[in-house]
């Protein structure tokens, strides 16, 4: 049974069987309205909508409308549209809104807030930007023979930046194949032989693993600068880290399928002996009809080898700190799938509310976390989350985010909850479109 909250003293067990109360509540958010599949209707909810009880609303109903990024048709499918290109001038436009807005009263909110870590990150960045954006890999024969020139940045991170690679494509002239190629800067203090074995221990976790839910990596290569290139296949939709940003939260729905997707494809890496480590937002790719795919192997590890049964704990902290699981801090070695599991929690969470739940899941270090440690120990349960209003979704999410990972459930156990089974994934989640 799974513990609602850490009331009465309530320990499941890993291995117990699911099942939640089978009473859903209604969902107050928000949701997109039905409408016929096709029409042009079905890309704009009811909330957009326009009277057209004058000239000028009808002039604006006759004007072509943009597809919505989510929407529900009458069959009850479900489907996205994501833009990247669009949501990053959005994006440009709500930092110059937030560095503009900062008020005292305000702090708070803002250790919280995704868009005060993205400013972080763009700081951090703007130092190399100038340098990156002149130079990019030099590139060797094999690189732009198989996958093409090398062009615009998409991404950008510690690890270095990912450009897209613009292939023509052999059988439509009017037509290019799109690669996403990921170049590699050198730790500090990393000489050549360390940066290759890191390189090549990335590619062969991330290149042997196969599911819709998981990025497709292609090649590995070196430019004529001895520079490790990652050759992947390009996710148009962008990130979910920045879609979420973009929209302040999503549709209940809408972050139910992403999540469904997330969980199906750490269900796989972890049945196939790999943990990830590293879950959160920025590591989370979309395609343009919505498929989510995990990426981004530089922290997995190997807990099971294909001849063994048992798995090996893990010890050392990565990550990102709102998304460490508390055991990384308190624990010599820990279970890595246990450590995956949490950052889904979290990052759920992050898709519902728009912000991050705590800083760090330190006790009596962060006074969110202590909020949370409270709130999920006491009758009324904690705020953030009993805003769920389903209460299947709320018991699924408190065992997830169990302070103890010995109690907190499996990637195959949520699939399997009463709430996991329920949820509607679309086409493209499933098949990885």
């Amino acid at each position: 049974m799974f513990s609602h909250r850490d009331a009465n003293g309530a320990t499941p067990h890993r291995d117990q069987s699911v099942p939640e109360k089978a009473v859903e509540e209604e969902d107050e958010e928000t949701t997109p309205v039905k409408v016929k599949a096709g029409s042009l209707s079905a890309q704009v909810s009811r909330a957009d909508s326009i009277p057209s009880s004058s000239k000028k609303d009808k002039r604006e109903d006759s004007q072509p409308v943009a597809p919505k990024r989510f929407w529900i048709d009458e069959s009850g499918e479900h489907h996205h549209f994501l833009k990247s290109a669009k949501r990053q001038e959005k994006l440009t436009h709500m930092v110059r809104d937030f560095l503009g807005a900062k008020k005292k009263e305000q702090a708070d909110e803002q250790q919280l807030s995704l868009m005060s870590n993205w400013v972080d990150q763009i700081k951090i960045e703007k130092e190399r930007h100038a340098k990156e954006k002149n130079g990019g890999p030099n590139a060797t024969a094999s690189l732009v023979q198989k996958y093409g020139k090398c062009q615009e940045i998409v991404g950008r991170g510690a690890f270095g930046i990912v450009r897209i690679a613009h292939k023509a494509d052999p059988n439509d002239s009017k037509h290019e194949q799109l690669y996403a190629v990921k170049e590699f800067r050198r730790r500090p203090q990393e000489d050549s032989k360390k940066y290759g074995k890191r390189l090549n221990s990335e590619f062969c976790i991330s290149s042997s693993l196969r599911h819709p839910n998981v990025i497709h990596t292609l090649d590995l290569l070196q430019d004529a600068k001895g520079d490790f290139c990652e050759v992947m296949e390009y996710c148009a939709g962008g990130d979910l880290y920045s879609l979420v940003l973009a929209n302040g939260k999503l549709e209940v729905a809408e972050a139910d399928c992403y999540f469904l997707q997330l969980m199906r494809g750490v269900e796989y890496i972890h049945e196939m002996g790999v943990a990830h480590r590293d879950l959160k937002p920025e590591n989370l790719l979309l395609t343009t009809h919505g498929a989510l795919k995990i990426t981004d192997f530089g922290n997995g590890e190997c807990f099971r080898m294909a001849w063994e049964t048992e798995a090996h704990m893990t010890a050392g902290l990565c990550g990102s700190a709102p998304y460490i699981a508390p055991e990384e801090y308190t624990d010599k070695e820990f279970d890595p799938r246990a450590v995956d599991v949490w950052a889904c929690g979290v990052i759920y969470m992050a898709m519902r509310t728009g912000r991050h739940l705590w800083r760090v899941a330190k006790k009596d270090e962060d006074e969110f976390y202590d909020n949370y440690i409270r709130g999920r120990k006491s009758e009324e349960g904690y705020a953030p989350i009993e805003t769920l209003h389903r209460a299947r979704c709320r018991n699924v999410i408190y065992s997830i985010l169990d302070p103890n990972a010995g109690r907190r459930i499996s990637a195959h156990q949520v699939l399997n909850s009463e709430w996991g089974k329920g949820i509607k994934m679309c086409k493209a989640g499933e098949e990885g479109l």
